[in-house]
């Protein structure tokens, strides 16, 4: 490579990287404020909340990457065109497509960093993911037996224990159970046990009341026992058997369509096949990105008045290749035959570029149009 494609493509790579390492703390951030009040409020400690948010950024890494390097073309070229370096060079005889050179060659680098996060990250993080939600998830004594703390196990439940006592007795319990739509019933007892049992653990509560609500015709019904017994392994959110989701898969299962993955995930071969070509075409889509937005900011040369409008051309260019890709999507899931829908996005995209360019070659085009009208 030259020495200018060397500068240029350094410029894009530090660049890549902090918007990168910005958009990714920003999601984290976000994501990881709810996910810790989740966690901690069922009773998990630290170290299953950086362990749940550590195995969900393979997926946010790898959405973010070719916003990341969309924008840090754009902001490259915006910077060498103010400051008159992509003049001089283009003064010296470089095409449009010779300086995009080193912009395809930084694409090509971040589509394989996409490829490898697609096709060998994203799915084990995933299904790690996942194993790691279950067991959250069935670990009734972090998510129940909890002191002096109003619980919420699943939608609709609140749980309440005022004293465990060092024999694992629970005192003074509380239960209300709004699942229903039609009726709340709430249970309230002075001493219980959590039992295992074969179908799962049940609480066995003695000396207690269950108080039922009927919302049609608000009729309150109450109920005096000396012991009861509640079936509570429905609050625990199971995996269903072992049960693999699509996104789980790897990319070689994906292709085989094979009846026994069909059976486990409960998909369709077109939707096996949608995500297998989807995550082959994904990366070149990292490659159109900043192909687009270098093209649509050399189309205009060098102005005082800056490059906003050829800025907002990238954008609305690169909004309506996400829509493409949106629509895509739609039509290869609707049959097995239909995968290869999946590859027009990024095919139009580098053809979106081209066009570009080759305007860009030719600056007094639509001029001379107008001069001749």
């Amino acid at each position: 490579m030259s020495k200018f494609d060397r500068y240029l493509l350094s410029q894009l790579t530090v660049l890549f990287g902090f918007f990168s390492l910005v958009l990714v703390s920003i999601y984290w951030v976000n994501r990881a404020v709810l996910l810790f009040d989740q966690l901690i409020g069922d009773g998990q400690s630290a170290s299953v909340f950086l362990e749940i948010t550590a195995l969900a950024l393979p997926n946010v890494i790898r959405l973010v990457l070719p916003v990341s390097a969309f924008a840090a073309t754009v902001y490259v070229i915006n910077r060498l065109t103010s400051e008159s370096e992509l003049v001089v060079v283009q003064a010296m005889g470089y095409s449009g497509f010779r300086l995009a050179r080193p912009v395809f060659v930084f694409g090509l680098m971040v589509a394989l960093l996409v490829a490898l996060l697609n096709h060998f990250l994203v799915p084990a993080s995933r299904a790690e993911l996942s194993s790691k939600k279950a067991e959250i998830a069935e670990n009734i004594t972090s998510r129940l037996l909890t002191e002096g703390q109003f619980l919420h196990p699943a939608t609709g439940i609140t749980f309440y224990i005022r004293e465990i006592t060092a024999d694992g007795e629970l005192l003074d319990i509380f239960l209300s159970d709004a699942r229903d739509p039609a009726r709340r019933t709430t249970y309230t007892a002075e001493r219980s046990l959590l039992v295992p049992d074969d179908e799962g653990p049940k609480l066995v509560m003695f000396d207690g009341m269950a108080q039922t609500l009927r919302y049609e015709g608000q009729q309150l019904s109450t109920t005096r026992f000396k012991d009861s017994v509640y079936d509570i392994a429905g609050l625990i959110i199971s995996r269903g058997g072992g049960r693999r989701a699509i996104e789980e898969l790897s990319t070689p299962e994906l292709l085989s369509v094979a009846p026994e993955l069909l059976t486990e995930t409960r998909e369709t071969p077109a939707s096996f096949l949608y995500e297998a070509h989807a995550r082959i075409a994904q990366p070149f889509l990292a490659v159109a990105g900043p192909l687009i937005g270098f093209a649509a900011l050399i189309l205009g040369g060098f102005s005082r008045f800056g490059v906003w409008r050829q800025v907002l051309l990238a954008v609305f260019l690169l909004i309506v290749l996400q829509l493409l890709d949106n629509a895509m999507a739609d039509v290869a899931r609707k049959g097995p035959t239909l995968w290869p829908a999946v590859y027009i996005p990024p095919i139009a995209g580098v053809l979106f570029a081209m066009g570009l360019l080759w305007i860009s070659n030719y600056p007094g085009l639509f001029r001379r149009k107008e001069t001749a009208a």
